[in-house]
């Protein structure tokens, strides 16, 4: 027995060697080729801008560099031994005494490989000393001109008082009104000037003002700071300050004087309110025609109304949009009537804001969306949509559903909802929301004079530390945010009663003893951002109505076992927890109520997930999981269970070696696969229980993907192309990065000739990155229109000679910027010569290598 099981082993490492180290060497070696590469290229940068521009490499990169040289030398020692057993006849043969060393130079092959392609991934966040490229005019498309109001009229008047011919290289628009942190400010600039996010994010305060500066300072700028509230020191932003010999600018707009004095401007202006007639142009545009025609009394009492507004074209835009489709005269005549608003809530001007916003309030009509409207005003900046609506879900505002997947879709109506009445407006991405200050400030005020346990407790940063006084006078909110700020330690524990809702988003290491003691109705608990937070306090078990939970951002290393009581916690998010590494057993198997659970980019889902799938799969309830994995074994057994597999919105594999093939289901909304060497294809999984590779024959091919929203794609090296997107007809970004065998995005066979005739591939694709694909020579091989694209970059990408565009191209009307070497761009075949590429050059924006 034991001679023939030594016999098999020798059999099997022998044919593991002829089969597998070969080709592992083989990739290590095009690994490490493309990792010089990179270096040279950074290496080279880094020396330009030393000399030219008199820049410093960081300490960062400084590592980088150092790690990619010993990263050489041990490669090259291992490629040497290698050699050495190659030389010696072992690894080609069944020789049982040599077997195993084979095999443990097989792993270690793999090991380094991996180690290579990390260190490639950490480049981008190493490297800062480029040169970003900035549009050549002004291009005002910056500047948010599809607000409502007078914009356009202020804006006129702010350009005349400048008193020069706006030739400028470059200008920015910042709303500052929600950037309570420098920070923040920091980041809407280097944006604006294209400087990508991966050579910024993990950059200090310091470095990134130098950033800003070392771009700005040879450079006219044109820099509106919106909505200042607070003073802004331009030197530690990074802004240089304005001089006759840049001739820049920087105007702000504030409703402070103070402001303007401490910021020492030189010229103030008074910028009035809307003259009548403007205003009430404003209000009826608003309002709409078929409304004002409806009845012959309506345009005079609309003007009544208008004059409520007192020229603010906030309230104007807000008004006119909740009298509109309003045709029976009953409707005007109330709001005619409505008696003036009461002083305590302001005085002049905002009172008659406050009066048309709660005109707009009321005509929400539903209880529960007026809920989800006074809910906004506990976040004093932006906030992600999909996080807004976890936290409707988890209070109760969302309606019965089956399926997470119909709530989203609820809560998405609500806050278009709000912003079709201008309650919210758009954030910095489309992925955010926020709402205009005035509008929270009435929020905040409807909230307080409802019935006494509606007390909302709105905490930003003014204070450093909230004292245990001040505490004690809030036993009887409803909901209580915290925002950049600390609680003293409570000599006794308070008792909160009514309270529903905390959001705390502070320095805090720890929370204070007994503060979650007395909660007996709390649904919500939302510590997320509490960057040092390192544990839970004991007494969380003591939340027996505690429905949501969210951990992300945190430096928590294991889950208390305490949570196991939270019988009716809906949703648990426990995103990007880089030190979590302990989840109890049975833990979430215990959370009978779950429904949404996200373990995304978290460090436990780094191991062996097998166990933690077993527990997920155990919830009845359970309907979306987010999840990052690492390895094939617990990826497989994803795959391989149909209740799992349907319920994936949000899926990142890495390192998964031996995977050929990635199943997913039409509810997938975002795909992240990375240093999946072995991957060949993916395809749609079943829509019933069955074998996993069956398509349910109902399903139409254009509904196989039909959430699909973000792909990328890193370090395939088998992957040949990626003809299963033409199928996903809700992409909005593909990043494809580092995939030596991708030679065509949407391919010819298999794919777009089977596809229904009217089927419009990238229809509403905004952002195309393609990076470093040596093969790649077409993205489709027939036109495509492009009709949402705003960003195409295309780097390192030779073979890549034509590009599915011609002269019926439609991308022209939202595209923002190609980017890519100019060798590439002047070296490009195209069917229409003098159209398309007349066309689509002013958009081109070369990348200095």
């Amino acid at each position: 027995m034991d001679v023939a099981g030594s016999g098999d082993c020798a059999a099997q490492g022998a044919a593991f060697s002829r089969h597998r180290v070969p080709q592992n060497i083989n990739s290590l070696t095009l690994a490490m080729g493309e990792l010089k590469r990179v270096y040279q290229d950074l290496k080279v940068r880094v020396e330009r801008d030393e000399k030219l521009q008199k820049m410093m490499c960081t300490p960062e990169a400084d590592a980088w560099f150092s790690s990619v040289e010993d990263m050489e030398k041990e490669v090259n020692q291992l490629l040497a031994k290698i050699d050495l057993e190659i030389q010696k006849k072992c690894l080609g043969s069944c020789c049982l005494t040599n077997c195993r060393p084979s095999y443990k130079l097989g792993k270690m092959i793999r090991e380094k490989a991996a180690a290579v392609a990390e260190l490639q991934s950490r480049a981008d966040h190493f490297y800062k000393v480029a040169v970003p490229s900035i549009r050549p005019a002004v291009d005002d498309s910056e500047m948010p001109m599809k607000k409502p109001g007078a914009l356009d009229l202020l804006l006129d008047k702010v350009l005349r008082l400048l008193d020069d011919e706006n030739e400028y290289d470059v200008l920015i628009w910042v709303d500052v009104s929600h950037s309570v942190v420098m920070e923040k400010v920091q980041e809407q600039i280097l944006s604006k000037l294209d400087v990508p996010d991966y050579k910024w994010y993990y950059m200090t305060l310091e470095e990134k003002a130098v950033e800003i500066y070392n771009v700005l300072k040879t450079k006219k700028c044109l820099l509106f700071l919106d909505d200042m509230r607070h003073p802004l020191h331009l030197l530690q932003v990074g802004i240089p300050l304005p001089d006759n010999q840049n001739k820049s600018k920087v105007v702000l707009t504030t409703r402070s004087r103070d402001v303007c004095l401490q910021m020492k401007v030189q010229k103030m202006v008074q910028v009035e309110c809307l003259g009548e007639e403007e205003a009430f142009a404003l209000f009826l545009s608003q309002v709409g025609e078929d409304t004002l025609n409806s009845h012959p009394e309506i345009l005079r009492l609309a003007k009544i109304v208008a004059q409520h507004c007192n020229g603010l074209p906030l309230a104007l835009v807000t008004a006119g949009r909740a009298m509109a489709g309003k045709r029976n005269l009953q409707d005007w005549e109330r709001v005619e009537q409505q008696p003036k608003g009461n002083q305590s809530i302001s005085s002049g001007k905002e009172e008659g804001v406050f009066k048309v916003l709660k005109l707009s309030y009321d005509g929400l009509g539903d209880e529960n969306i007026q809920s989800c409207f006074l809910y906004c005003s506990l976040f004093p900046d932006e906030i992600c949509c999909d996080q807004l609506v976890e936290l409707w879900i988890g209070e109760g505002f969302v309606g019965e559903f089956d399926h997470i997947h119909e709530a989203r879709n609820q809560g998405g109506d609500i806050i278009r909802h709000l912003q079709a009445r201008s309650l919210l407006l758009n954030g910095m991405s489309e992925k955010y929301v926020r709402m205009h200050d005035l509008v929270r400030d009435f929020a905040l005020h409807i909230a307080s004079k409802s019935q006494w346990k509606k007390q909302f407790v709105v905490q930003k940063k003014q204070v450093e530390m909230i004292k245990a006084d001040q505490v004690e006078k809030w036993k009887e909110a409803q909901r209580i945010s915290l925002w950049d700020c600390s609680v003293a330690e409570l000599k006794e524990s308070p008792s909160f009663l009514n309270l529903e809702t905390v959001m705390v988003s502070c320095k805090l290491m720890s929370f204070p003893s007994g503060l979650f003691g007395y909660m007996p109705i709390i649904r919500v608990l939302n510590l997320s951002k509490n960057f040092e937070l390192i544990e839970l306090p004991m007494e969380v078990d003591r939340l027996a109505s505690l429905q949501y939970l969210n951990l992300s951002y945190t430096q928590i290393v294991k889950l208390p076992n305490q949570l196991e009581k939270l019988s009716k916690l809906r949703c648990l998010i426990l995103d990007e927890m880089h030190l979590l590494r302990v989840l109890p057993r049975q833990l979430i198997s215990k959370l009978s109520s779950l429904q949404l659970f996200s373990i995304f980019n978290s460090m436990v889902a780094h191991g062996d997930c097998k166990v933690l799938l077993k527990e997920l799969e155990c919830l009845t309830n359970l309907t979306e999981i987010s999840i990052s994995l690492k390895r094939a074994p617990p990826t497989h057994a994803l795959f391989n269970s149909y209740k799992l597999r349907r319920s994936i919105r949000r899926l990142s594999l890495q390192d998964c070696t031996g995977m050929t093939f990635v199943q997913l289901s039409p509810h997938v909304e975002m795909l992240e696969i990375s240093a999946c060497s072995e991957l060949r294809f993916v395809k749609i999984s079943a829509e019933k229980e069955g074998p996993c590779d069956m398509v349910h024959q109902n399903l139409p091919s254009h509904q196989y993907f039909c959430n699909l929203r973000e792909v990328e794609i890193v370090l395939c090296s088998r992957l040949s192309n990626l003809t299963w997107l033409a199928h996903a007809q809700n992409l909005v970004s593909l990043v494809v990065r580092n995939c030596q065998s991708l030679d065509e995005v949407i391919g010819e066979e298999g794919g777009v000739s089977e596809i229904e005739q009217d089927l419009v591939v990238f229809s509403r694709l905004k952002t195309l990155h393609l990076w470093s694909l040596p093969k790649l020579k077409s993205i489709c091989g027939r036109p495509l229109p492009f009709p949402s694209l705003r960003e195409f970059n295309v780097r390192f990408c030779p073979s890549l000679r034509k590009l599915p565009f011609d002269s019926h191209t439609s991308t022209i009307k939202n595209l923002k910027k190609i980017k890519g070497e100019k060798e590439w761009w002047d070296g490009l075949v195209w069917e229409d010569q003098n159209s398309a590429k007349n066309s689509l050059s002013p958009y081109f924006v070369p990348v200095l290598l």
